[in-house]
């Protein structure tokens, strides 16, 4: 059984090393498949900085999940966005994984207003992979930018690019941290209604499609669902929104490797009075 663990640990962590540094956060965008890049919450922060500059009070979120149920794969993020009189600026980090195979982020960034309808964003971020010690660790910089445009009320368009540099993992083979390129849109069909699209590619992998569903069954409780391919993978949750607390829970599905649970936690500051 012990071996049997281990072998699936190992190739989980060989799975997910295809996106060294990067995690998604966040229940909200987590239970829609992470078809994230138009979402204008605060875990933007982790998905398409631009959409930040679209938010007008100070928010906070933290965020956790455990993948496939294994204490070696979990991830945990916060982040933070504070509006100024001219953009938003934002703070945040990921870590991920056990003293086996970790990966972690901390950085901040500046989100703005380019136009009546478009948003721009770009953020620093260090980031490093920790191995035992006797394979070491590998630090670096790298940048991320995003475009942000909301057409209408009602449809919207992301476009954000990670670790814009390529920023080197190793000299072998020139292994790089990587580099992942989301584009996507989101509709809101009625007031009740969310539905977004993302297609996402790692520079060296195939492309996948997420697609989410976000549904107001009644004031303020959110039912959410999504499906992403490559690996295949569904995902599922609930939300409630309770004054300026925001609580996310679900999970997603692997049809081998099975449930990965997730929990988030947003508070958003009081609006300002006009």
């Amino acid at each position: 059984m012990r071996n049997y663990l281990l072998l699936i640990i190992c190739c989980v962590t060989t799975l997910l090393a295809s996106a060294q540094g990067w995690a998604p956060m966040g229940a909200r965008s987590m239970s829609m498949a992470n078809a994230s890049t138009t979402l204008n919450d605060v875990w933007a922060y982790h998905h398409n900085p631009a959409a930040l500059a679209d938010i007008s009070e100070i928010t906070a979120g933290v965020s956790y999940e455990n993948r496939f149920l294994l204490s070696e794969l979990q991830s945990q993020g916060f982040a933070v966005a504070v509006p100024l009189k001219v953009g938003v600026v934002s703070v945040g980090g990921q870590l991920y994984g056990d003293k086996q195979f970790r990966t972690y982020k901390g950085g901040f960034g500046y989100s703005m207003r380019l136009a009546e309808k478009i948003f721009a964003g770009v953020q620093l971020n260090y980031m490093g992979l920790q191995l035992p010690e006797n394979y070491g660790s590998k630090n670096s910089m790298t940048a991320e930018a995003g475009i942000y445009a909301r057409f209408t009320d009602d449809w919207k368009l992301g476009f954000s690019v990670y670790n814009l540099g390529r920023a080197k993992l190793s000299d072998f083979e020139d292994d790089r941290f990587s580099t992942i390129m989301r584009i996507g849109t989101a509709y809101t069909f009625s007031d009740k209604v969310i539905v977004a699209l993302d297609f996402e590619k790692n520079l060296d992998y195939d492309l996948r499609i997420k697609t989410g569903v976000e549904y107001e069954v009644v004031d303020n409780f959110f039912l959410r669902g999504g499906v992403a391919t490559m690996p295949v993978e569904l995902s599922f949750g609930l939300g409630y929104r309770w004054k300026q607390i925001q609580l996310g829970l679900g999970s997603s599905y692997h049809q081998i490797l099975g449930w990965s649970p997730h929990f988030g936690l947003v508070y958003q500051g009081a609006k300002k009075a006009k």
